[in-house]
């Protein structure tokens, strides 16, 4: 399936920590799964631009939630890729894909001692539903066949990379630890590969 541009349009963004860029805000028609993903065109995009995938996150990104790290990782990534020329794609994939309800959910059970792949398997859901289908989409109707992944993810680059999006190098995030987020972040050192330096037991 292809997708195409829909439209486009200019927002002016303040950001986590006073992080504030001009954008270029890109929708699309065509997408798989048939959401309202959003491209953020920051900078000026190179042959292979910085792009980082980001999956909503209404606690952390609108509230400043300090369960996870999800806030400060969005600033950044605006800020690198305007310096560096490129996108952040805006997922709709609230809680790695289970759903704000869910998440809130499995927040309930992380206080009870489980950490954040337990409790969704407590759930009876996947650990992580997130699909990167519709994110290779949008960079193919963005004309942009190989990029600098801004993630410390691998099943990022590996989903990407089967969707027929090269992926020249991976670019690696900060690693926002706190007194409240560490379960977390250790979680998915641990867990799922992510590149989180000193936080893999």
């Amino acid at each position: 399936m292809t997708a195409e541009v829909r439209t486009r349009v200019r927002i002016p963004l303040r950001l986590h920590g006073g992080v504030e860029v001009d954008a270029e805000a890109v929708t699309f028609r065509g997408l798989a799964d048939g959401g309202e993903h959003l491209a953020l065109v920051l900078g000026t995009p190179g042959d292979v631009p910085l792009v980082r995938p980001h999956s909503e996150c209404l606690t952390g990104d609108v509230f400043g939630s300090m369960r996870c790290d999800c806030g400060p990782q969005l600033a950044e990534a605006v800020e690198l890729i305007s310096e560096a020329g490129g996108y952040l794609l805006y997922l709709r994939q609230e809680g790695r894909g289970i759903g704000l309800y869910n998440k809130l959910d499995a927040y309930a059970l992380q206080d009870q001692g489980l950490d954040t792949y337990a409790a969704n398997a407590a759930l009876g859901l996947p650990e992580d539903a997130r699909d990167y289908t519709v994110a290779a989409q949008m960079l193919e109707a963005l004309g942009v066949a190989k990029v600098d992944l801004l993630s410390n993810n691998p099943d990022k680059i590996g989903q990407l990379e089967a969707a027929g999006i090269g992926v020249r190098e991976q670019v690696p995030t900060g690693v926002f630890a706190t007194e409240n987020n560490v379960r977390y972040l250790r979680a998915k050192a641990e867990q799922t590969g992510h590149t989180l330096p000193g936080l893999a037991s």
